[in-house]
């Protein structure tokens, strides 16, 4: 089932050294965006974050008056049963439909369920073979 809740996420690369998450999270409490899922790992002196927020507006305001670079696409969520073998249906249909799964988030995790949201190269052929 494929959720209707807009999700936009944002790939940043910063430096990579101490205080730089923090100085990206700030500016998104400052800016009012409630991050709903971040990915963050360094290679060498790069640092690239992964942000899923619900308020893209905000968020690309408060990134472009940073003067940061941040690349930006919806992301498809959904919810899926909490039980084995969920989650690997979920990326075969996608992978039978040709879509890249680019990154995946968990967003919400309770005993019967479970939401992700899924940055795919095919946002349209994702929708379908989630539906």
């Amino acid at each position: 089932m494929v959720s209707d809740a807009p999700m936009t996420e944002f790939t940043i690369h910063l430096a990579n050294r101490p205080g730089q998450l923090a100085g990206l999270t700030k500016l998104m409490a400052d800016a009012g965006v409630e991050i709903e899922a971040l990915a963050a790992f360094g290679m060498e002196d790069i640092g690239i974050v992964r942000l899923v927020v619900g308020d893209a507006e905000n968020a690309r305001r408060a990134i472009d008056e940073a003067g940061l670079v941040a690349e930006q696409r919806r992301v498809v969520t959904t919810v899926l049963s909490h039980r084995p073998g969920a989650l690997a249906a979920l990326t075969q249909s996608l992978a039978e439909a040709g879509v890249n799964i680019d990154g995946l988030y968990v967003l919400h995790s309770r005993t019967d369920e479970v939401e992700l949201a899924l940055a795919v190269g095919d946002e349209e052929a994702a929708r379908a073979a989630i539906a």
